[in-house]
């Protein structure tokens, strides 16, 4: 007969806890005072893998300034080198795309102590209607009641225009579900002067959006998916027609593009996992316009069906900045 020795049975549970603890928690930490400590002589201080805390606070400053860097994430990649090439136009420095110590004081980095903040969960957040998930069938959308979130982790880290990476390495042990949790996030406010946009440019080369007020001032600029090879973005100049925001999708596609095996008009309903985001922004050309994503973490980096996407956040400010009649020139 075979017994169970009870030492070794308890080692296995033991061992079993600490595997599912591990697996349960981030892989890395990162506290509010790195990120907001964080000085020109850190910036390649890096101890661990994952966010780096001197970008995190670039990112952060940058956004403020709607030089958006796409997602703050804590990552020295394409959309923050865009973000810091443009503010190195804007500041009339020297070209590049790097943060040197010029820039860094331009942008404010060595006094600026409050990029990271503390969020407290509300009742609503608590109440949030999740989706399970969002199938990538278009048929299979438009049966759904919403294209909503479908995690905690998602909704506040698109409401903070933060990876879920970052927000989780700075909550390592938070679950993002109870009213009155306190979470630690970016504070990356903006503040856009409604309807101040006179101009928008859209440039294909650099995978941007360059928004234009009085005197050719820059009021923002955004990374973004301009087009494909296989559906280009037009070439010249159109117009702002209508902004809507939260809004449904039509799928034709004899007007637009064949997606998987649907070959029938589809109406997919509103919310921030739609295909169009939270926020559409009609141009003159049918069919053309500059909307939001349920991916913001791939805008600039995969193709679109012609239209301009940005991240929501951005897209979402972008509306802020216009209104009907905006010129929009595509530029090559």
């Amino acid at each position: 007969m075979n017994t169970v020795n009870p030492r070794k049975t308890g080692l296995r549970i033991v061992l079993l806890a600490t595997a599912l603890a591990a697996l349960a928690s981030p892989a890395f930490a990162l506290t509010a005072d790195e990120v907001n400590a964080a000085t020109f002589i850190d910036r390649k201080k890096q101890a661990a893998p994952g966010p780096n805390p001197f970008v995190v606070k670039a990112q952060v400053l940058l956004s403020r300034r709607s030089i958006s860097p796409g997602v703050i994430d804590g990552v020295d990649g394409e959309n923050f080198r865009k973000a810091v090439a443009q503010f190195r136009r804007q500041a009339q420095l020297p070209e590049g795309d790097q943060i040197d110590e010029a820039a860094w004081l331009n942008l404010g980095g060595d006094t600026a102590n409050d990029v990271i903040a503390e969020y407290t969960l509300t009742e609503k957040d608590a109440a949030y209607d999740f989706a399970d998930n969002i199938p990538r069938d278009y048929a299979k959308q438009a049966k759904m009641k919403r294209l909503s979130y479908t995690s905690p982790e998602e909704m506040l880290g698109e409401r903070f225009h933060m990876s879920e990476t970052l927000l989780g390495a700075l909550n390592p042990k938070q679950a993002f579900s109870e009213a009155g949790a306190r979470l630690l996030v970016a504070s990356g406010r903006r503040s856009p002067e409604k309807g101040a946009a006179l101009r928008i440019d859209a440039v294909k080369s650099t995978g941007m959006v360059i928004v234009f007020g009085a005197q050719d001032k820059v009021l923002a600029s955004y990374p973004a998916t301009i087009g494909s090879e296989d559906m280009p973005s037009p070439s010249g100049d159109y117009t702002i027609e209508r902004v809507a925001r939260n809004p449904n999708y039509t799928y034709d596609p004899e007007k637009n593009f064949q997606q998987g095996k649907n070959t029938e008009t589809l109406v997919l309903p509103p919310g921030p996992n739609g295909p169009v985001g939270t926020v559409w922004i009609a141009l003159s050309k049918p069919t053309f316009g500059i909307h939001g994503t349920p991916e913001p973490g791939k805008v600039s980096k995969t193709n679109s069906h012609g239209c301009i996407r940005l991240t929501n956040w951005d897209a979402e400010e972008l509306a802020d900045l216009v209104k009907p009649g905006v010129p929009v020139r595509f530029v090559d």
